[in-house]
């Protein structure tokens, strides 16, 4: 195997290992509820919700999130910075391959 595909492998693997992957962020929020005769709500408490708000060809959304999905959430938004991270490098690298193979046919 080459170095080309030595490479390409290891990082197909770094970035299969970081599936749920998104970018966006995580908000918890707290919002009255819908019910007109809501305890908490005539009270003026108001009930936790948590957004998912992210861009989009320049469009900036905002998607409720179920409480069971928070955690799943997080892990993505996690591996989203972390894939993020391995972009960055991924540039530099290629150049200085680059650089060797022209240095050194």
């Amino acid at each position: 195997m080459n170095n080309d595909s030595q490479a390409k492998q290891k990082w197909q693997n770094q970035i299969a290992s970081l599936w749920p992957a998104i970018k966006g962020s995580l908000a918890k929020v707290y919002k009255p509820c819908i019910r007109k005769s809501c305890p908490a709500c005539a009270r003026g408490d108001k009930h936790p919700a948590w957004l998912l708000s992210l861009s989009f060809r320049g469009h900036r959304t905002t998607m409720y999130v179920p409480q069971a999905m928070v955690a799943t959430v997080k892990k993505a938004i996690q591996n989203g910075h972390r894939i993020e991270q391995l972009l960055y490098r991924a540039g530099p690298e290629l150049i200085r391959k680059y650089r060797q193979t022209i240095r050194n046919p």
